[in-house]
């Protein structure tokens, strides 16, 4: 099978060696592995191309129509398309596509809605939330009084019931669901129920998810929620950075929070990317992507259970899981990444709910099948894929043992080319 894509550097190659060098040495480090960190995915030709456009020399403050730049023409045809495009995917009232990634665009929309102090409820990052979705160093939980909700202890699932009482005893003015290490479906109609009851406005931050729900595979929040955030990357499969989609309500604010609230020029070669992303997750291949994401995360999920290791939740509903590591082999999540890169497999180390060990050196690590679907690998596939990590894990204190296991991935990856 050929390679789907080239790389055209040649300029590069000849004005500077080194970032030359580096760049070729990234791209056979993806080509010759497994990458499974959940929060990464291949884009295509023509996404590397927008990203590698023209645009990027042009200042365009403001919005489409009215900007405080000159010179802005094209440019707004860019911006305009890329809105029209999101708001088509995921049935949005309003769209901003100018967040230059996922944090910023859960700030703007705090800003927009919250005074400092105010109270908000989001999920702890030990159990599946985000840096920004109120922990104590981030600028979320500095600002602003965040009650922080969980996963049940037994079924290490969302306990709704739970959040509901939480949020009749705190009143919170937002609240905030969507995760980034939350292996099952979310109930988002319940948790619009929950925001209604408490009269708190209604957000999530569907950036791991957003490529799932933008094709029916999972539930999309955008129709009936206050607003969504969401990165451009991950399953989405497009550049880095984010969007905000809304209601018109409360568009106006929102759109005066990342401009000029928040961010200065918005990145008009990387909109142009994202409006090239928006239209391939327009069409009907794109729906069979995101089903095969989640057949290979049930089936590799599966396959570590049946090596004895233990999944978190027992499986998975999406794209991610997270595997105890500590209590499958003893080892801890950074030994276990660590192990494994050096196998030529890519993770990230992460806590599980109630992990009595540190962020830093948790018990789990986080994985995932975006870019191995990117790559069309399939069900039968995910056998082999588990049967590295096992290996891997097994062979962690062997360094000869984890070589050969690498040689055996690029082997396997040779089959599933991306990039020439």
């Amino acid at each position: 099978m050929a390679a789907k894509y080239g790389m055209h550097l040649d300029f590069l190659k000849e004005e500077d060696t080194e970032i030359y060098n580096a760049i070729q040495s990234e791209k056979q480090r993806q080509m010759e592995g497994i990458e499974l960190i959940p929060s990464e995915n291949l884009v295509s030709q023509a996404v590397l191309e927008a990203m590698g456009s023209v645009p990027t020399n042009k200042y365009s403050e403001g919005y489409p129509g009215k900007r405080y730049y000159g010179g802005n023409e094209f440019i707004d045809v860019i911006e305009n398309l890329a809105i029209e495009r999101c708001k088509k995917l995921f049935k949005a009232e309003h769209a901003n596509v100018q967040p230059l990634s996922g944090s910023p665009a859960n700030m703007a929309v705090y800003f927009a809605v919250m005074e400092p102090n105010d109270t908000f409820m989001g999920m702890k990052l030990t159990e599946g939330g985000h840096l920004t979705h109120g922990h104590p160093v981030n600028f979320s939980g500095k600002l602003y009084n965040c009650v922080q909700y969980g996963v049940d202890r037994k079924t290490e699932k969302l306990d709704y019931d739970e959040i509901e009482k939480q949020a009749k005893e705190t009143k919170p003015k937002l609240l905030l669901s969507g995760y980034t290490a939350y292996p099952r479906e979310i109930d988002f109609k319940r948790f619009r129920e929950i925001a209604d009851k408490v009269g708190a406005f209604c957000m999530a931050d569907i950036a791991h998810i957003a490529g799932l729900c933008a094709a029916g595979v999972h539930e999309n929040p955008v129709p009936y929620f206050d607003a969504v955030t969401t990165t451009t990357h991950k399953t989405l499969r497009g550049p880095r950075g984010a969007v905000i989609m809304c209601k018109k309500d409360f568009a106006e604010k929102i759109d005066k929070s990342v401009f000029p609230g928040m961010q200065g020029g918005p990145h008009d070669h990387i909109t142009a990317a994202k409006a090239v992303c928006f239209k391939e997750a327009l069409q009907p291949s794109f729906k069979d992507y995101a089903k095969q994401i989640v057949k290979n995360s049930k089936a590799l999920a599966k396959e570590l259970m049946d090596k004895g290791l233990r999944i978190v939740s027992n499986g998975t509903d999406n794209h991610l899981m997270l595997v105890d590591v500590f209590k499958s082999r003893g080892l801890s999540g950074k030994e276990a990444e660590l192990a494994l890169e050096k196998a030529g497999i890519y993770c990230n180390k992460n806590t599980i709910p109630f992990d009595k060990r540190t962020p830093w050196d948790p018990s789990g690590i986080r994985i995932g099948t975006p870019v191995l679907t990117t790559r069309g690998m399939k069900e039968a596939d995910m056998k082999e894929v588990a049967s590295f990590i096992a290996k891997a894990l097994d062979s962690s204190k062997s360094s000869s043992g984890l070589e050969a296991i690498k040689n055996e991935v690029k082997a396997f990856c040779i089959n599933f080319p991306f990039y020439r």
